[in-house]
């Protein structure tokens, strides 16, 4: 298949799994365009099945706020009538399933027909796309889509609540390379970091206030009184001035490590014995699968998806939003039984391989499949 793949070229979790979902396609044979404003950070190596096409924007003077919406529309048609491509897959609804809709209309009146499947990743839904000024058009986009997933089952039903929507949504959850994400041998840097034998408690994110870090921190007051724990925060945000300070305040700065962003996030989860998750809106939960493939049992929230990955008493435990004195408790109670600390590491590990690329790729292959059957494929001679 040739695919077209838009969305954001962020460090956002729908621009990571989208790029690394192309690069999955290619690696299989699939010819994958990835058509967005700048280069995604994680399509940073060649490969014969994958090609980049740039969106640029003019600036007029007359332009207060750049049209990128219609220069998206623009090279979706330009890419799919010079490339042929089958179908074209955008992530995150705004702006681009309202641009893939444009687009499809011109090559419509072009007389080509190109298939499109929407993929809800969040605060598409649960956030922005419930803001009245974006509501109408979300709900067409989606509805004019002609297949639509979500990365789970608490989406599509908050999907479902929040917007008059007619299609069916299919849930294909987000997916983890074991191959890149698994436990590694890192005794020296954590005895680096715990020279006393110290537990390493450890949470990463993008710092905003959605995530509740400091909750984190209040958990790790708790538990650090009762086992000599070091806490390691991963990330960087808005929220990493007010979390510094609240260290300061409960007399743990001493214990906490701020490590900033990290590309070789998995060696730092290799460090961990309980990882952390205590948002109050989290579609899925990736971070807290990427710890678990890590081998690391989950302490988190449950909030959204995050309990169809983290199953509580299995793979850790979960809690309500908020409650601090439950999380630190389940952390104790991990952390003091080795027996079951290391049964949790065992099945939060079986519970990653459920996730494994190689398991969700073939859902995607057959949901393009499926969407390529109810559509015209595209004609041998662009008209």
């Amino acid at each position: 298949m040739k695919i077209g793949i838009i969305c954001y070229p962020t460090y956002g979790g729908s621009g990571v799994v989208a790029t690394e979902l192309g690069k999955a396609l290619a690696a299989v044979g699939h010819e994958v365009h990835f058509i967005t404003y700048t280069q995604p950070p994680r399509l940073d190596f060649f490969s014969e099945n994958i090609f980049y096409h740039e969106v640029s924007v003019a600036s007029y003077p007359l332009f207060e706020y750049l049209p990128y919406e219609s220069a998206l529309a623009s090279k979706m048609v330009d890419v799919t009538l010079n490339e042929k491509l089958d179908l074209i897959h955008v992530h995150y609804a705004i702006p681009h399933a309202s641009a893939a809709y444009l687009a499809k209309q011109i090559l419509k009146y072009k007389g080509v027909h190109i298939p499109v499947i929407t993929t809800l990743h969040g605060t598409d839904i649960t956030l922005v796309g419930k803001d009245p000024s974006f509501e109408p058009v979300v709900t067409f986009s989606i509805n004019e889509s002609d297949g639509v997933t979500a990365v789970s089952e608490s989406l599509k039903q908050d999907t479902y609540s929040e917007f008059e929507i007619l299609s069916n949504i299919e849930v294909i959850p987000n997916f983890i390379d074991l191959n890149r994400f698994k436990r590694q041998e890192k005794t020296h840097f954590k005895k680096a970091i715990c020279p006393n034998g110290e537990m390493l408690l450890m949470h990463t994110s993008n710092f905003r206030a959605v995530k509740r870090i400091q909750d984190i921190v209040q958990v790790f007051e708790k538990v650090n009184k009762v086992i000599p724990s070091k806490l390691l925060l991963v990330g960087d945000g808005p929220e990493r001035t007010g979390i510094e300070h609240l260290c300061r305040e409960l007399g743990v700065s001493q214990d906490v490590r701020f490590l900033g962003k990290l590309d070789i996030i998995e060696e730092a989860l290799s460090l961990a014995d309980l990882f952390y998750l205590t948002s109050e809106k989290e579609s899925f939960g990736l971070a807290a699968l990427e710890a678990m493939a890590c081998e690391v049992p989950v302490i988190s929230s449950n909030a959204g998806g995050i309990p169809e990955v983290n199953l509580h008493g299995i793979t850790g435990y979960v809690s309500e939003i908020g409650d601090i004195n439950d999380m630190a408790a389940n952390s104790i109670k991990i952390l003091e039984d080795p027996a079951l600390h290391s049964q949790m590491k065992q099945n939060a590990l079986l519970r990653a391989k459920e996730f494994d690329l190689k398991v969700i790729l073939p859902k995607y292959e057959a949901y393009y499949q499926k969407v390529l059957g109810q559509s015209w494929r595209f004609p041998e001679k662009v008209i």
